[in-house]
């Protein structure tokens, strides 16, 4: 079964320095049929002007990633952690017991477009933790290249869930046929460009809800940008 989160149906948030838009209920944004999907809870697909950003601010138990697509994202938090997120890292902020941070563009000049990600962790009160990895472009041409996981394998950030964060970059007229594990639940998010899931054209901020499918074709006449998320 495959279920369209269609990208026009999403909440907004517009602060002049911010739009925003949320897959699932966010902030003043409510739909009680939109909560999240399984253990990810949020998807904010964000633009931020430039020189502008989140000022300082807390989060318990929540494990936050972060996904640039354009631009570059300057990071400072209260554990001492100071770095630019840039296309092609993945940042990993466990909350936990307690943590606060700030976010704003890096540049004076140039807009940033992220992704932010919240996942529900599989226990609460855990030490707050982060991490930052970069992945190249050829290691996410034309393939899912996993970048999050409970373990940490195969180079990525660890986050404490039961899930899997996969990301692709599909040239012009790239398929692909992904496997989906029996009993699994799976999250597909368009983060630019426009795919066919199945037939169906996706196209830059949906998503697609996926269970009780044994595999997916994909298939992107343009390119596209793809985030999957494997979910228990």
């Amino acid at each position: 079964m495959i279920v369209v989160r269609d990208r026009d149906r999403r909440g907004r948030t517009q602060m002049g320095w911010l739009d925003s838009r949320h897959t699932f209920s966010f902030g003043e944004y409510r739909d009680p049929n939109h909560m999240g999907y399984r253990s990810l809870r949020v998807i904010n697909d964000d633009r931020v002007i430039p020189g502008a950003g989140f000022g300082t601010h807390g989060h318990r138990d929540m494990e936050i990633v972060t996904y640039v697509l354009s631009g570059a994202l300057a990071h400072r938090d209260s554990l001492g952690n100071g770095s630019t997120i840039r296309p092609g890292d993945v940042q990993r902020m466990s909350a936990g017991t307690g943590i606060t941070h700030s976010e704003f563009n890096a540049s004076s000049t140039e807009p940033v477009h992220f992704l932010q990600i919240w996942i529900l962790p599989e226990t609460t009160g855990i030490a707050p933790g982060y991490e930052q990895k970069q992945f190249t472009a050829d290691e996410r041409r034309n393939r899912f290249r996993l970048v999050a996981d409970h373990d940490g394998s195969d180079g990525a950030v660890r986050i404490h869930q039961d899930a899997r964060l996969s990301v692709a970059t599909l040239e012009a007229g790239a398929s692909l046929d992904v496997p989906l594990p029996a009993g699994r639940h799976a999250w597909l998010q368009v983060a630019r460009g426009v795919v066919a899931l199945e037939g169906d054209e996706l196209r830059e901020g949906d998503g697609a809800a996926i269970r009780d499918e044994t595999a997916v074709r994909l298939e992107s006449a343009h390119g596209a940008e793809l985030l999957l998320f494997d979910l228990a």
